[in-house]
């Protein structure tokens, strides 16, 4: 089947992306480096018992351990055992208590955020990579207008590459209203606030509003997401219309204080003016019954997502699924899948046939063969751009957030992922996963061999540049 690759959309954002990383990597004695996660599980000195807060603080010992054995007794994996190990390896707790839904692709997401940012009543903070001004960017930004005339106070923050091309009325626009903006790390070196790190990016997507209600994932605010993919629908025909296919999590409960601050970190380490007085930490109980954690990476930090993911391949005992819009793995993370694989985890990977970034796309085949001859299962999404950054593993630890499965997410950018332990959320996590296997084709050995010269030199180049995607 012959790839098609999408070009709808200018990838300018990225493309500077690649070009500045290369520059840098010139210009700097040495580029950063992932660090060495071979056999994390065994090095880490983790817990018995893993730490667990609510909306009151840390329960005690004999508190979690009875939480846990209640919300995760039905699982067949240690998730006891795993959490404590994660917990080592990122510093972050598990918050129990939460209610979380699953959004799939752009409408559902864009109507619930707009839901919420409707319902606000004192603030609403809001940090993304992409903020363009088509139909969909202007009816946000509009509304945010209004909510911020109507007395609420809307902090925003965006990518300077992300959004680079965007006019800049379309944000002065939204700040002589009395939105508080701030561009992270502009492009332009004039602008800076601090170093000028272009190659760091911010590459989140959060949204809380109140403090009460929270947003992560992998959708920005685009045209892209004005329709649906064939994502449960009930017509498996692609049509002109299809949007991006991917996935958003609404947040309700303790865990939301944890989105809050990030926000609020993000902002300080990019502005120095005083941030806006309002009540962005109210009390928080417990509305739900999910235990999850939030885990977040920035440059030069601790490499938390990365660790968590590592971690959790390589303790995976019975399944891997991971759905990766940007998939071109460190040696690392490709050993550890093909570890999983040869002692008989079941690994399956939903990955693009089409795609917005086509350098991308063919460093991401490029390790097709390594993977397929270890037992890995490979399928390609089909019609739609893949942009979800999922996974769920032994159908009981899930994860979704905005990090790629590539070098540029867990050593350049600033992300976010939740991770959501228990069966329960896994199930739907699995559910999802099968309804895009329905909209895939699998790439077998045979048919892999089977693919065009001029593709395999576009996949050979395209996997030199590895660290610079």
């Amino acid at each position: 089947m012959q790839t098609v690759v999408d070009v709808r959309r200018p990838i300018l954002d990225r493309l500077m992306s690649y070009f500045h990383a290369f520059v840098l990597c010139l210009l700097l004695p040495g580029c950063a480096s992932l660090p060495d996660v071979r056999n994390l599980g065994i090095s880490l000195d983790a817990a018995s018992t893993p730490t667990v807060v609510n909306g009151r603080g840390n329960l005690s010992e004999n508190r979690a351990d009875s939480l846990l054995a209640k919300r995760l007794r039905n699982s067949k994996t240690d998730l006891k055992a795993l959490a404590a190990l994660e917990e080592a390896a990122t510093g972050s707790p598990l918050i129990a208590g939460n209610k979380v839904t699953l959004l799939f692709d752009g409408p559902r997401t864009m109507n619930a955020m707009m839901a919420a940012i409707s319902s606000a009543k004192n603030n609403i903070n809001l940090e993304t990579y992409i903020f363009d001004q088509d139909e969909i960017g202007i009816k946000f930004a509009d509304l945010l207008i209004a909510k911020q005339q109507a007395g609420v106070q809307v902090n925003i923050i965006y990518d300077s590459v992300g959004t680079f091309g965007v006019p800049k009325e379309f944000f002065e626009r939204m700040r002589a209203a009395g939105i508080r903006l701030t561009e992270f790390n502009p492009v332009n070196p004039l602008k800076r606030f601090g170093p000028w790190r272009i190659n760091n990016r911010d590459h989140r997507k959060i949204l809380v509003v109140d403090g009460m209600i929270g947003f992560a994932g992998g959708v920005n605010i685009a045209e892209d997401y004005s329709h649906s993919s064939l994502f449960r629908s009930r017509s498996r025909r692609p049509d002109s219309n299809l949007g991006w296919r991917d996935t958003h999590l609404q947040i309700e409960g303790p865990a939301v204080a944890s989105l809050q601050l990030l926000f609020l970190e993000a902002w300080a380490s990019q502005n120095e003016d005083e941030f806006p007085d309002r009540a962005y930490f109210p009390p928080l109980s417990e509305v739900g019954d999910k235990v999850l954690r939030v885990i977040a990476s920035k440059p030069n930090g601790n490499f938390e997502i990365y660790k968590a993911y590592v971690l959790a391949l390589q303790e995976a005992k019975k399944s891997v699924h991971l759905t990766v819009a940007y998939f071109a793995p460190d040696a690392q993370t490709l050993d550890a899948l093909i570890q999983a694989a040869q002692r008989g985890v079941d690994v399956k990977l939903v990955l693009p046939s089409v795609s917005d970034a086509g350098i991308m796309f063919y460093a991401g085949r490029s390790f097709y063969t390594e993977l397929l001859n270890a037992g890995v299962r490979i399928f390609e999404l089909q019609a739609s751009v893949l942009h979800a950054k999922t996974a769920v593993i032994d159908s009981a630890w899930s994860t979704v957030g905005s990090a790629n499965m590539d070098i540029r997410s867990f050593l350049h950018n600033s992300e976010i992922n939740i991770v959501v332990l228990g069966e329960a959320f896994a199930g739907s996590m699995e559910s999802a996963f099968q309804e895009d296997l329905k909209n895939s084709v699998e790439m077998t050995k045979e048919k892999w061999a089977q693919r065009p010269l001029l593709d395999r030199i576009r996949e050979a180049a395209a996997r030199s540049l590895e660290y610079y995607l």
